[in-house]
């Protein structure tokens, strides 16, 4: 029971995570289009399916490490997988709160502050 706030905070990272990159995958025309008006007036706007697909990318290996993560804390304690995870989450939050404020979505980026708190806590926990 020593690990649990660490196991909870990277399953809320795993949900989040491996949610939106489902979301990504199994609708990525959809989010394309959508995106290409939100990034129309930013230096991305030639360029979002690779923005994308990085961001795609990088939520899926958030998702696996921080799934890892759980049950490696779970199962002996460890806290590799699970820093590496909460790593790759915060990097990806970045890069998310990057693409809102070049778009000026002060909102959407707000809400990515929000995310971030426990992926820092995540970082500084496993650390």
């Amino acid at each position: 029971m020593n690990n649990t706030a660490s196991i909870l905070v990277l399953l809320f990272l795993a949900v989040t995570f491996v949610q939106s990159a489902y979301d990504k995958v199994f609708a990525w025309k959809g989010n394309v289009e959508w995106l290409k008006g939100h990034f129309a007036q930013t230096i991305l706007k030639n360029n979002v399916p690779l923005a994308l697909f990085i961001i795609l990318v990088l939520e899926l290996i958030t998702g696996v490490f921080t799934l890892v993560g759980c049950v490696e804390l779970w199962v002996n304690g460890g806290k590799t997988w699970g820093l590496y995870g909460a790593i790759f989450s915060s990097v990806t939050l970045i890069f998310l709160l990057l693409g809102q404020r070049l778009a000026k979505d002060y909102d959407g980026a707000r809400t990515i502050a929000i995310y971030f708190v426990p992926s820092v806590l995540a970082v500084w926990w496993l650390s």
